[in-house]
């Protein structure tokens, strides 16, 4: 019997309307996320990648419902949550938790470092006082602090610190899964490396399953099971990371790969140039949405639009050619 996973999205979408004129009316739409399955299971990372701008942000904010769904069912531990009110999402915040891109504006500067890790502790009633500070200096620890630090405020701290005290808010309530939003892109390379470490070191030991969003294919490749990979709104391609770094199967993710440093000086990769640019989500193109920059694309591309199938055992690509 296959494990129920902790998280189950389902066609989720999310179009963000582009009002003019004196009234105001919907003159067209953004679609940021545009119809998205896909799911993470326990005590998995599922990376998210993609270009800036395909909606892969939107994508885990909506999960969050820190902005609200147009439509589509997102499942947490099998239980619906889409459509909850902020009331009845209340229960569900302590498990579904966010480490956030920016160390910088992600932590009130008006709270000492032990106060905003021990906020989410008193919010959901889990302790107060000295047991409160216990855990939090508990902790501190656990990512790499020292107790004395809770008194300092956020300006007195490096921005890998600041980063680990996001982590440490998130891992408080014992969450079942974290969304990751690019929490290392603002972070020096040599830092990235350490947090990425932690962030694994956290999952083997508090059994915790990861949403990770991220542009940067390295360190996707270092954290991540399995894959997903996004473009101008859809996932064109999913599969275990192993299968997507050797042998992938949509056009889109071996021009992504190509482009993606080498280590190695010595390794050689062919370069996949794209032409033309990113289309815009206002007005997506018709059929596959990348037959616009696709060197395969034959007539059919432009006009039926493919629909994510297994090309290979775990091996999901939307691609009439493959």
């Amino acid at each position: 019997m296959t494990a129920q996973p902790i998280l189950q999205v389902v066609d989720l979408k999310k179009h963000f309307p582009i009002r003019k004129g004196v009234l105001q009316r919907v003159a067209a739409k953004v679609h940021a996320v545009d119809g998205i399955t896909f799911h993470v299971n326990a005590g998995e990372t599922l990376g998210l990648v993609g270009e800036s701008g395909c909606g892969k942000s939107t994508a885990g904010k909506t999960i969050l419902k820190l902005i609200e769904p147009d439509s589509g069912t997102v499942r947490l531990m099998g239980e619906r949550i889409d459509a909850l009110s902020a009331r009845e999402m209340w229960p569900y915040r302590r498990q579904l938790q966010v480490v956030f891109q920016d160390p910088y504006s992600s932590l009130s500067p008006r709270l000492t470092a032990g106060a905003i890790v021990a906020e989410p502790l008193e919010n959901f009633g889990i302790a107060k006082g000295k047991e409160a500070r216990e855990r939090v200096a508990w902790l501190f620890e656990k990512v790499g602090l020292r107790a004395e630090q809770m008194a300092k405020y956020p300006y007195e701290f490096s921005g890998g610190q600041r980063q680990r005290l996001g982590i440490a808010r998130a891992l408080a309530v014992r969450p079942k899964l974290i969304v990751a939003d690019e929490p290392v892109s603002a972070l020096d390379v040599s830092v990235q490396a350490q947090v990425v470490n932690l962030l694994m070191d956290l999952q083997e030991e508090f059994g915790l399953s990861y949403l990770f969003v991220a542009h940067d294919l390295a360190v996707v490749e270092h954290i991540s099971h399995r894959v997903a990979v996004m473009y101008l709104g859809k996932i064109v391609e999913i599969a275990d990371k192993k299968s997507i770094f050797a042998t992938p199967k949509h056009p889109y993710t071996e021009a992504l790969l190509s482009a993606a440093p080498q280590p190695d000086p010595t390794t050689k990769r062919k370069r996949i140039i794209l032409a033309g640019d990113v289309p815009s989500p206002v007005n997506p193109p018709s059929g596959c949405r990348f037959h616009t920059r696709c060197p395969y694309a034959v007539d059919r591309c432009k006009s039926e639009e493919p629909v994510l199938r297994e090309a290979a055992i775990g091996h999901q690509v939307a691609c009439h050619l493959r």
